[in-house]
């Protein structure tokens, strides 16, 4: 019994946690994090004040954990999908066709994570920037693993996959003004422009010595 109790408390207070988690999501399709009230936030999970601090410090800690449980999980997964060995464009496609998928089962995520890029809360702002330079940094390391990136320096390797993050953070946006009927032309768009950033990319070094 003495290692059950334990359990059971870590499981409730996950529990909470996700509650206060969503809570904040769905007050946030309204208003921005910057005027979200802590006491909004546990009067629609059902909880005091005093239980919110046991999880985070304040709102701003809140939106960072809702940055890295959105852009977490599909860093991981594009990322496994760039890890693959095989023709490089044929890749780009499929992480074009998971992140409409993450878009569609989890738009209010992206849509907060489009609005607070740029928004007032200094925080947040930085936990997404420091995401997606990140994940720049893994596409770069990726690409830079591929025979096509022979000759090619770090600081270029770097430009190309911050190219990569910097389209998907478009897609993405382009798909949440789209909605479920745009979907598949936004798509398209998107392969397009991918395919355009390979070709160039096959011809980057030409003429350099």
């Amino acid at each position: 019994m003495s290692h059950t109790v334990p359990g059971i408390r870590q499981a409730q207070k996950l529990k909470t946690r996700q509650a206060l988690l969503d809570a904040a999501l769905e007050l946030l399709e309204h208003q921005s994090l910057s005027s979200l009230g802590l006491r909004e936030v546990t009067r629609a999970v059902g909880v005091t004040p005093t239980a919110f601090y046991r999880h985070f410090d304040d709102t701003a800690a809140l939106g960072v954990a809702l940055v890295e449980e959105t852009l977490g999980s599909l860093r991981g997964m594009i990322g496994a999908i760039l890890a693959d060995t095989g023709d490089s464009e044929e890749r780009l496609d499929r992480s074009v066709t998971l992140i409409a998928r993450h878009v569609t089962a989890q738009p209010a995520h992206f849509r907060f994570i489009a609005r607070e890029q740029h928004g007032g809360v200094g925080e947040v702002r930085g936990a997404i920037a420091a995401q997606l330079d990140g994940f720049a940094e893994e596409v770069a390391l990726a690409l830079g693993q591929e025979s096509g990136s022979a000759g090619w320096d770090q600081e270029d390797l770097l430009m190309l996959g911050g190219l990569y993050v910097d389209h998907m953070v478009l897609t993405t946006s382009a798909l949440l003004d789209a909605g479920p009927e745009g979907e598949q032309g936004v798509i398209r768009v998107a392969r397009r422009r991918l395919r355009l950033v390979t070709l160039g990319r096959a011809h980057w070094l030409d003429g350099t010595s």
